[in-house]
C-alpha cells in the first residue's frame, strides 16, 4: 500500500471550503489515469473516465476535515475560534495547531481552555463540561504582530503527523483522507469497464454534504458509491453491540446510517463480490452520522447508491486509526464494483 500518499493526504490542511491543497494532490495522482478533470464552483474535483456503456457511476470521497476559522482576535493577541465540523470539546485540551494566515504563513500555536490551573479549581468548577467557546489560541504574538499575518476567517487546523502504528495507521483527518486514498488507488487499479466513471473529490461534507449534493445533481449518476470512514468502537469501555465495525475485519458495507438506507440489491452485490473474491468485509449499521451517499442517493430522481466504509477508531480526534488491511479491502471491492456493476440488475420490481 502507498503509505507515503496516505500520509501526505492526512497531513495536508483543508477545512470545509478550503480544500485546495487536497485538490492539488488528487489532481496530480489522477492526471494520468482519467480522460478529463474539472473543478466546479463548489470546489469539487470531478475526474471523468469514459466507459463503453450508456450508464454513469459516481464515486464521492470528501476532502475536507473538521477544523476552525479565526472568529476574534483580542487586544493581547489571543484568538477565539468558530468550529467547522463536529469536534468533541473533551478531545481538544492542550492541542497544538496551525493558524494558516492570509499571507500564506503557517503559524504554530496552542489551543487551550479558558480556565484556572487545576491547583486553583473548586470541585464545582472541575465538574463543568467543556465548551468550544471557552477555548482560545495562542501563537506567541502580540495583537499588532498578529494583525500583519492573520485576519478573521483564516483557517485553523490541528497539528499531528501521520505514521504507521503496528499493522495500523494513525493520523489526523483520516476521516476522510483514507476515502480519498481508496478512490485514487482504485482508479489506478481499474481495468476494463463499461460504465462512464466520475470520480469526485467532494467539498464541505463535514458541514452538510454540500459538495456531493451539487456534484450529484450535475453528474446525475445511475449508480453512486460514497467512500468514507465509519465508527469502530471495538476498544475498552464500549459494548459489543455498539462496535459498529471492528478494526482489521474488512471493508464496511453500509446497510444504513442517518443520511441514507443503501440500495438493497447493491448491498447484496457488494456482499456477493466480497465472498466470491475473498475480500474481507463486515456489514455496517450506523445509528447516527451520514456520508456523501445520502446526498448522491437523493439527487434529481434518485439512483442506486451505497457507501463503502473504512473502519476507524477515535473518529473526530487528531489520532484517528485505521487498519491497513481494511483500506486494501476497500480498494479491492471498489475496483471490482467499477468493473462489474454494469451487468447487475438493480430493479426492485
Amino acid at each position: 500500500m502507498n503509505e507515503s500518499l496516505l500520509k501526505e493526504l492526512s497531513e495536508a490542511a483543508g477545512i470545509p471550503s478550503r480544500e485546495e491543497a487536497l485538490r492539488s494532490i488528487v489532481r496530480r495522482e489522477l492526471a494520468s489515469v482519467v480522460d478529463s478533470m474539472e473543478v466546479d464552483d463548489m470546489g469539487n474535483l470531478i475526474a471523468f473516465k469514459k466507459g463503453r456503456g450508456q450508464k454513469k457511476l459516481m464515486i464521492a470521497a470528501h476532502m475536507d476535515e473538521i477544523g476552525f476559522i479565526v472568529k476574534h482576535i483580542d487586544a493581547r493577541g489571543f484568538m477565539s475560534l468558530q468550529p467547522l465540523g463536529g469536534f468533541d470539546p473533551r478531545q481538544l485540551f492542550a492541542q497544538r495547531l496551525h493558524v494558516h494566515g492570509y499571507a500564506g504563513e503557517r503559524l504554530p500555536g496552542v489551543m487551550t481552555y479558558n480556565t484556572k490551573p487545576a491547583h486553583l479549581l473548586t470541585p464545582e468548577e472541575a465538574r463543568q463540561s467543556p465548551t468550544i467557546e471557552k477555548f482560545f489560541v495562542d501563537v506567541g504574538m502580540s495583537a499588532e504582530e498578529l494583525g500583519e499575518k492573520v485576519r478573521i476567517g483564516d483557517m485553523v487546523t490541528l497539528d499531528r503527523n501521520a505514521e504507521r502504528c503496528g499493522d495500523n495507521f494513525i493520523g489526523k483527518c483520516l476521516d476522510n483522507r483514507v476515502g480519498v486514498f481508496v478512490m485514487i488507488e482504485a482508479m489506478k487499479a481499474l481495468g476494463e469497464h463499461e460504465l462512464d466513471i466520475y470520480a469526485v473529490a467532494t467539498t464541505q461534507e463535514e458541514i452538510g454534504l454540500r459538495g456531493a449534493t451539487t456534484a450529484a445533481y450535475a453528474v446525475n449518476p445511475d449508480i453512486g458509491i460514497a467512500l468514507d470512514t465509519t465508527l469502530c468502537c471495538d476498544y475498552p469501555g464500549s459494548a459489543d453491540a455498539d462496535a459498529v465495525t471492528r478494526l482489521g475485519d474488512g471493508v464496511g458495507i453500509k446497510i444504513m446510517d442517518s443520511s441514507m438506507v443503501s440500495h438493497p440489491k447493491l448491498v447484496n452485490l457488494c456482499r456477493d463480490l466480497s465472498e466470491r473474491d475473498d475480500i474481507p468485509y463486515q456489514m455496517e449499521v450506523l445509528p447516527r452520522g451520514g456520508t456523501d451517499g445520502g446526498a448522491i442517493q437523493r439527487a434529481r430522481e434518485g439512483n442506486v447508491s451505497i457507501t463503502l466504509s473504512v473502519p476507524t477508531r477515535y473518529i473526530h480526534t487528531v489520532n484517528e486509526m485505521i487498519s491497513i488491511s481494511d483500506a486494501e479491502a476497500a480498494i479491492q471491492l471498489l475496483t471490482t464494483l467499477l468493473q462489474e456493476s454494469h451487468s447487475a440488475d438493480f430493479s426492485l420490481e
